[in-house]
C-alpha cells in the first residue's frame, strides 16, 4: 500500500471482523482509496471507549492483496482497533475512519454504550475524520444496501470537504427497502427502562439478559435522531468528543469556595 496520492480509510467495528456489515461497507468503501481493516475477532458490543489494560492484544493478518485492502483480526475491543491500527498497523495516519455498519441502531443515549461509536469518538480524538454508521436491524443477515449506500455518501463527502477537529459524525439509517433521504439533527433526549429480563438457569437460580424500552423524551421533536428513523429518514448526528458543559461552569464558579483551599 504505498500510493500516497490515495486516500487511507481505516474500517473498524463492533460486531467482528466476519459480521455481514462490515463486509458490505468493505465493499462500498474500497472504491474510495485504500482500506485497512482493523475489527475485533468476535463480537464485542457495548464496548464504548473500552481499552484493554491488563492483557497482551494479538493481531492476524486475514488478508493481503498487494495493493488496496488489507484485513486483521484484533483481540481487543473496538477502540483497541483503532489505537493498534494507527499506531503499528497503517504506514501512516488515515484520511478517514468509518466505523460500522452496526446490526442496531446506535441513535439517542447509545451513543453513551456503543462500541461502533466508541471507536468513531477514538477516531476523532487522534485526529482522524471519523463516521459511525449503524443499521436498525438487530439481525446478522440483514439488508445492508440502503446503509452502505449513505455510508459511503457521507464518507465521499468528509473526504471532500473534512470535519471540525473534535467533531466525528453518528449516521443511523431505518430498516426499509427505500429510505426517504437524509436528515441532519440532534442525539434524541431519553434513557432505557425495564432493561433486564429475569430468568432462571438449570439450577433455579436468577439469571439476566440485558433487555429494555427506550423512553424517548421528545418523540415530537423533528430535529431528533429518533424522529427522523421512525419517519423513514436516515439520521446524521455531529457529536462532540469535547463533554464539558460550558455553560454551568459560571453557575457553579463560587464552589470553588467551599474547597477549603
Amino acid at each position: 500500500m504505498t500510493n500516497s496520492k490515495k486516500n487511507l480509510i481505516l474500517i473498524t467495528n463492533d460486531d467482528g471482523v466476519y459480521a455481514s456489515g462490515i463486509n458490505k461497507l468493505i465493499e462500498a468503501i474500497a472504491p474510495l482509496g485504500e482500506v485497512v481493516v482493523v475489527a475485533p475477532d468476535k463480537p464485542r458490543s457495548g464496548m464504548s471507549g473500552a481499552i484493554t489494560c491488563a492483557n497482551p492484544i494479538r493481531v492476524s493478518l486475514l488478508k493481503d492483496d498487494e495493493k488496496d485492502l488489507k484485513i486483521y483480526a484484533c483481540t481487543g475491543t473496538p477502540v483497541d482497533c483503532v489505537k493498534i491500527g494507527t499506531d503499528r498497523l497503517l504506514p501512516r495516519k488515515p484520511d478517514l475512519l468509518v466505523s460500522g455498519i452496526n446490526h442496531g441502531s446506535n441513535a439517542a443515549v447509545s451513543v453513551i454504550y456503543s462500541g461502533t461509536v466508541g471507536a468513531a469518538i477514538e477516531g476523532c480524538i487522534i485526529g482522524i475524520p471519523s463516521l459511525a454508521v449503524s443499521l436498525t436491524d438487530n439481525s446478522p443477515h440483514a439488508d445492508f444496501g440502503e446503509a452502505a449506500k449513505f455510508g459511503k455518501s457521507i464518507a465521499e463527502k468528509i473526504l471532500k470537504e473534512g470535519l471540525p477537529k473534535g467533531i466525528c459524525l453518528n449516521l443511523n439509517v431505518p430498516n426499509i427497502p427505500k429510505v426517504k433521504g437524509l436528515k441532519v439533527g440532534s442525539q434524541t433526549a431519553g434513557r432505557w427502562t425495564k432493561e433486564f429480563e429475569e430468568m432462571k438457569d438449570p439450577s433455579g437460580k436468577s439469571v439476566y439478559w440485558l433487555t429494555g424500552d427506550f423512553l424517548n423524551d421528545e418523540p415530537d421533536n423533528v430535529n431528533s435522531d429518533e424522529w427522523a428513523l421512525a419517519n423513514g429518514y436516515a439520521a446524521l448526528v455531529p457529536l462532540y468528543i469535547d463533554m464539558t458543559a460550558y455553560g454551568f461552569i459560571e453557575k457553579i464558579k463560587n464552589w470553588e469556595k467551599i474547597a477549603g483551599f
